[in-house]
């Protein structure tokens, strides 16, 4: 996974950069992509080896046979690559504090050895913590999505609780 040159590519970022943003700073509606991250055909084994030994993603022959034509990168694999991204460009570096859980994990298209893979946020929803003044609960769209082609290959819904901004 080579991550040296992951950029935004959007045409605009959040206000701030990612180690001084704050709850205040994810506004529904905004959408940002970033990239890219390419996935070798060395690291589809490596994961798979030690974390998801199925044959489609782990023995070439078997892949090649079967119903994707090939090796193919484990959707947890695939996972990760999106949370890199997440973690690079979107979620804040100092007012992050944990994410209660992602719903609607799904992987469309398999990832294959050579893909270069962008990240797509959307932010759904951004709504102050009822409980805990202190901060906000942010409910983010994400997408990975193929440069060569614009496959998806994975969709999520993910939660994080954010700190609010200090004031003064």
């Amino acid at each position: 996974m080579t991550t040296n040159g992951t950029r935004t590519l959007s045409d605009s970022d959040f206000a701030v950069p990612v180690d001084d943003r704050y709850f205040e700073d994810y506004r529904p509606g905004a959408v940002y992509e970033y990239g890219y991250i390419t996935v070798t055909e060395e690291e589809i084994l490596e994961f798979a080896e030690r974390f998801d030994p199925q044959p489609m993603h782990i023995d070439r022959e078997f892949a090649a046979s079967g119903p994707f034509g090939g090796l193919i990168a484990s959707g947890w694999h695939t996972s990760a690559i999106g949370m890199r991204l997440l973690v690079d460009h979107y979620i804040s570096r100092v007012a992050g504090l944990a994410s209660p859980g992602v719903d609607e994990l799904r992987w469309p298209s398999p990832v294959r050895p050579g893909d270069s893979l962008r990240l797509r946020t959307t932010i759904i929803d951004a709504r102050a913590s009822r409980s805990k003044p202190d901060r906000g609960i942010v409910t983010t769209g994400g997408e990975l999505l193929t440069k060569d082609d614009d496959r998806t290959v994975l969709t999520m819904r993910a939660v994080n609780l954010i700190r609010r901004r200090p004031q003064p």
